[in-house]
């Protein structure tokens, strides 16, 4: 008797797994259907009044993401033009901001360039 109630243990829990997820199956299948009907009623509900208000409705949504978009840019371009006005105040007053060697190096060549450009017009003068 010992071997044939271990048998049936294994499937009783086979079982149990069976009736179980035929019971969630069958919640989620009737949450999806209800999902479903509510989402075709809202639908049939709501077209006509966005039929009816869509002349409102899409320029106020276009004048919405323009001022969203200007608001956006004008508050990007302030820092950035902070940051600038920042970076340019270190430089000035001698502390050495991030970029500020590749500044100067560009500075001597423009220097030995300009410097260059004075001996050759000189020799072409003379």
């Amino acid at each position: 008797m010992a071997d044939n109630s271990s048998q049936q243990q294994p499937n009783c829990q086979k079982v149990v797994k069976a009736v179980a997820a035929i019971s969630i199956g069958g919640c989620v299948l009737l949450l999806a259907g209800l999902t479903l009907a509510a989402t075709v009623i809202g639908l049939t509900l709501a077209t006509p009044l966005l039929v009816i208000f869509s002349p409102i409705l899409l320029p106020a949504a276009m004048a919405a993401s323009l001022l969203i978009t200007g608001f956006l840019t004008s508050g990007g371009l302030g820092v950035a033009g902070v940051s600038v006005l920042s970076w340019l105040y270190q430089y000035v007053t001698g502390k050495h901001p991030p970029g500020s060697d590749q500044l100067h190096q560009a500075e001597m060549k423009l220097q030995s360039a300009v410097k260059d450009m004075k001996e050759k017009v000189g020799k072409f003068n003379q």
